[in-house]
């Protein structure tokens, strides 16, 4: 790769200013900060207490206290509510300000540049993956091959049994039209991260932008993301399915964005129709109820249980939508066990969340801000 990829280590805590504000048990009253609907130009997240955003932060503080013990190892987390943030925290030595890989949770914003290329007329869903690559194409594709669509990127239903692998030996494109195809693509649901390379490489092809700097106007500009990172193919396209590198707050945004159903600041930044389409279940990836992995996939999200949905990456970072409760979760890890971080936020966080305002609980704030004070991550 023209870069390589790196772990980053993990952080230190930092509590929002509208917490922080509470726990010294000084009730006083306080204008509630504008959403980012009604905040022209401001580049981070407002802040709020959990009450006011009709969230217990009690409950608030037996999740953080959970996620320390039970989670092994957490890195970061943000709430959201009303896109107000009610409560952020960083386990030593990360920091607010310090930017994380993202892992797979990378390739939902693939899937967005993807929607925004479509908007823009430059490619369709249903466009054949082998008619941008003409020169690349094996000299007999296969029918499966052939009948390759976008659209079959994006679901993980490209056809392929086992996904290609993509070394130094060959372009990573020809890899990818090399591999059998031994299923009608559109039937079979594989995860795949090697088709999310190909729909960044098709976005290049269509727009001669890498994802990143395509992006960069577009999405991260606009949301306030300063100096993303994307690590490149040794072929100078963005990796797409993963090497995406961002701080908390920026995966945080990137969640209220599509809770906003792609409305920012009085902009819509990208369709309601392709937000809907995006994350609405495409195809069946299992069957157990009690599985996060098995209830869905869309175009590069994961849909949950309770009626969410996810970008999700290695590791445990996360951005979970929960359109129901109008909240964003947003977090980062070096986790051994995902499903058992995402339970947590079902057992713990949703018992919390209110439909009205809460009395205010400056003994809650204080409890909240003790259990943030000093994380440590273990590794």
């Amino acid at each position: 790769m023209s870069r390589r990829l790196r772990f980053l280590m993990p952080a230190f805590f930092l509590l929002g200013f509208g917490l922080a504000s509470q726990v010294c048990g000084q009730e006083k009253a306080q204008t509630p900060a504008p959403t980012p609907e009604q905040a022209p130009g401001t580049m981070a997240l407002p802040r709020s207490t959990p009450e006011s955003q009709g969230v217990d932060s009690v409950g608030l503080c037996e999740w953080v206290q959970a996620a320390d013990e039970q989670v092994d190892s957490m890195h970061s987390l943000m709430v959201l509510r009303n896109g107000q943030v009610i409560a952020e925290a960083w386990w030593k030595p990360e920091s607010a300000e310090k930017p994380h890989i993202l892992w797979s949770l990378s390739k939902s914003f693939t899937s967005t540049a993807v929607g925004l290329a479509v908007t823009e007329g430059k490619m369709s869903i249903d466009d054949r993956v082998l008619e941008f690559f003409p020169d690349q194409a094996p000299e007999q594709p296969s029918a499966n091959l052939r009948a390759m669509r976008v659209r079959d990127l994006l679901t993980m239903s490209t056809g392929h049994q086992d996904p290609p692998s993509l070394g130094d030996d060959q372009p990573w494109v020809d890899s990818f039209l090399n591999q059998d195809v031994p299923h009608k693509p559109g039937t079979h649901f594989r995860y795949n991260t090697p088709a999310t390379y190909m729909l960044s490489a098709i976005v290049q092809k269509v727009t001669g932008e890498t994802v990143l700097d395509y992006l960069k106007p577009r999405l991260f500009d606009p949301l306030g993301i300063s100096n993303p990172r994307w690590d490149e193919s040794p072929q100078g396209i963005s990796i797409g399915g993963y090497g995406l590198f961002l701080r908390t707050e920026d995966i945080a945004k990137f969640g209220q964005l599509y809770l906003q159903k792609g409305r920012w600041q009085g902009e819509q930044l990208i369709p309601e129709a392709w937000i809907e389409l995006a994350t609405t279940k495409q195809v069946s990836n299992g069957s157990n109820p009690d599985s996060d992995w098995d209830q869905g996939y869309a175009f590069q999200f994961w849909r949950c249980r309770h009626d969410a949905y996810r970008g999700d990456g290695k590791d445990g970072q996360f951005c979970v939508v929960l359109p129901d409760q109008q909240v964003v979760v947003a977090m980062t890890a070096n986790s051994r066990d995902l499903q058992g971080q995402l339970n947590l936020v079902w057992e713990k966080l949703l018992p919390a969340i209110k439909p009205q305002p809460l009395p205010e609980n400056p003994s809650g704030l204080a409890r909240l801000k003790s259990a943030v004070a000093d994380l440590e991550a273990t590794r």
